[in-house]
């Protein structure tokens, strides 16, 4: 059923924000309600300048773009350019989609949350810079893709339902990827103090 992906992974992320997260975490209440706004806007739609649009995946990118204007200037630069390369492969593989649906080999959504997943830790190396670019390179991509689609009188609809699918599967992914990769640095250095205490001790 499209939504389910995305309701059960954005609540999920609410229970754990809301009820298990440190409460001394001075992201806790922006997450939490950035968190519920996205579920409440998902089925809030409007028309403008032609094209459909849906609230939650512009809050989203006007998110980013505030996040995204307090960074340092060569910061900011890379940012955009990782955020260029998100949205030329999101056009890229929605038209290969309608192109050559063939080699779509198992789920679309699957398929779009594990490339743009590995896109995102390629070009990123932290949670919140991989979580930015990923959203501001998608949302431009559904953007440009709803452009193209114009040209040819087919209507495409923004930020819709099926895109949260992939947003949620792909932020759950990436988080995921994130608790590894610093569940690893915590062995490594308990492992290294460990040791150094067996050395003290003999």
């Amino acid at each position: 059923m499209e939504g389910s992906l995305f309701y059960w992974v954005l609540w999920l992320f609410w229970v754990y924000i809301t009820f298990f997260m440190d409460k001394q975490n001075r992201y806790r209440t922006k997450l939490a309600v950035v968190t519920l706004l996205v579920i409440i806007l998902s089925n809030v739609h409007f028309v403008a300048a032609g094209f459909e649009f849906y609230a939650s995946g512009l809050f989203l990118l006007i998110l980013s773009y505030l996040i995204l204007s307090k960074k340092k200037l060569g910061s900011l630069l890379y940012s955009f350019i990782c955020s260029f390369i998100l949205t030329i492969s999101y056009v890229t593989f929605n038209l290969f989609v309608i192109y050559d649906p063939v080699w779509v080999i198992f789920q679309k959504e699957w398929m779009m949350g594990i490339c743009f997943s590995i896109l995102a830790i390629l070009l990123q190396t932290t949670l919140k810079g991989r979580l930015l670019i990923f959203t501001s390179g998608t949302m431009h991509g559904e953007i440009f893709y709803a452009i193209y689609l114009n040209k040819f009188e087919f209507s495409y609809p923004v930020g819709t339902i099926a895109y949260l699918d992939v947003f949620a599967l792909t932020v759950l992914l990436l988080v995921s990827w994130s608790i590894l990769e610093n569940a690893g640095i915590y062995y490594q250095n308990h492992l290294q103090f460990l040791a150094k205490g067996k050395q003290k001790s003999s």
